[in-house]
């Protein structure tokens, strides 16, 4: 109805409802739920002109009526749908949700990317209600020029102003891109964006990358110069040659490209700012200890973000950590942390199984910071061959990875493929791409078991 279709990349945030009073949870709560769009395909377009946002955008120019207005400028956007006083019932109704807005700014070469959302959900805020979103704006196509965005909604999600928050960064080798932007705000209402600049891995194998971060002091409307929190070792160590992106567990592998980017919570005392110690933690994978050693790492802040300890191992039994999220209780009591893992080394071939687990724990904080690790789950393994790119020619597995703490009981979902089935001839198949001996694309309906390409999320709660 909107001319828009969802492209993927969804995040929700909680925040509080506005009303005659301004923002307060008395009102009730407001939900936020942000996702990539791209523009639908036009009337008269071929089915294949929906095969990609370039496209869409290339027949929307071409086929649309001069006189009709166009839903956005650029290839890919950022959009932001809401609903008040969420339930199971009221979610599948969708008079009960607000129109979806353009939250990001879009110019006709733009292609909006890798978002997060976030509302300020502390009423001792000075800018409680806000709610803010980070992305990543390239220019012409996804691997340009790609500065870091800021959107900031004043009014619950009706109007957006955005910042340029970093230059655009693009000098390759060593300033090859940065992305990987997670939000988040303190008791006080100061808006923290967290980011991650990469070398380039086509030059650096493992490529060095450093974590930043920019703060705002005035609710989003001007934003502090980035700055250096500490370097790290991105966990690349191959880049396919056939979809020429970072993999984790082998030859036609699921990528990683934001492994090794930063994962943040604050100890903000929501939803009343009791107890708030505003502690930052932040989490991450990093490869300095070695290809097949990769370790989920995490380090904290008590002085806001303007210094840290040192890292933490957190992750054990010799995982491969993958994808990682912190959680921190309200009140700074306990951390919760979940991740993903590899249980096998990087496999050079595609005959052998690379299992795939979710892991979850739970630390007690102190003023020393996180002690006192324990696991609270392991899931069981699936085999991430079972996983599948749409085109087939690799694995997938999405960085939905994440955690949420009330003072009470924390939550942890991450991505899993126990319910997948492997596929020999895809198997084959992958393994002849990468030689160029590959023929015909295998028929999955065919062909394979009924659950290749079946990937699920799966969560864990303790109460």
């Amino acid at each position: 109805e909107e001319g828009i279709v969802a492209d993927g990349d969804p995040a929700v945030a909680f925040g509080p409802k506005p009303g005659a009073n301004g923002f307060s949870w008395a009102n009730g709560v407001r939900t936020y739920y942000a996702t990539l769009t791209s523009v639908f395909p036009p009337a008269g377009a071929s089915p294949t002109d929906a095969d990609s946002p370039h496209r869409r955008a290339l027949h929307r120019a071409q086929f649309r009526d001069p006189a009709a207005e166009v839903p956005f400028k650029g290839f890919e956007a950022i959009a932001v749908s809401r609903i008040d006083d969420i339930s199971p019932a009221r979610v599948q109704d969708k008079n009960a949700w607000f129109r979806p807005v353009i939250a990001s700014k879009q110019s006709n070469t733009t292609f909006s990317d890798k978002e997060q959302i976030w509302a300020d959900n502390v009423a001792t805020s000075l800018h409680f209600g806000n709610v803010y979103v980070c992305y990543a704006a390239f220019r012409s196509v996804p691997g340009a020029a790609a500065p870091l965005f800021v959107a900031t909604s004043h009014d619950g999600g009706d109007t957006w102003a955005n910042n340029q928050v970093t230059a655009a960064h693009n000098v390759p080798p060593t300033l090859w891109g940065q992305s990987g932007c997670t939000i988040r705000t303190n008791s006080d209402g100061v808006v923290y964006v967290f980011y991650q600049q990469f070398e380039s891995p086509f030059t650096f194998l493992p490529p060095r990358g450093s974590h930043f971060v920019v703060k705002s002091f005035d609710g989003g409307r001007s934003w502090e110069r980035p700055q250096f929190v500490q370097q790290i070792t991105d966990p690349c160590f191959f880049v396919d040659p056939v979809i020429f992106r970072c993999v984790m567990d082998g030859i036609a592998g699921a990528r990683n490209d934001l492994s090794g980017s930063p994962n943040v919570d604050i100890a903000n005392g929501a939803p009343f700012g009791l107890g708030a110690t505003d502690l930052i933690v932040n989490t991450w994978v990093d490869a300095r200890a070695g290809l097949n050693n990769e370790q989920v790492l995490l380090n904290w802040s008590s002085d806001g973000a303007n210094t840290w300890s040192a890292p933490q191992v957190v992750s054990t039994n010799g995982d491969r950590g993958y994808y990682t999220a912190p959680a921190l209780s309200p009140d700074g009591a306990e951390l919760y942390l979940v991740y993903n893992a590899f249980l096998a080394p990087f496999q050079t071939t595609t005959d052998n199984a690379r299992p795939l687990i979710g892991v979850v724990r739970r630390a007690t904080v102190g003023p020393s910071g996180p002690s006192g690790w324990a696991t609270l789950h392991r899931s069981p393994p699936g085999d991430a061959r079972a996983a599948s790119q749409n085109n087939l020619q690799a694995e997938f597995l999405g960085d939905y990875v994440y955690a949420d703490a009330s003072n009470n009981y924390g939550v942890a979902v991450w991505n899993d493929v126990r319910q997948g089935a492997n596929c020999a001839a895809i198997d084959a198949w992958r393994e002849d791409l990468q030689d160029g001996t590959a023929g015909a694309t295998p028929q999955p309906q065919t062909v394979c078991p009924h659950l290749f390409g079946n990937t699920d999320i799966w969560s864990f709660s303790n109460r």
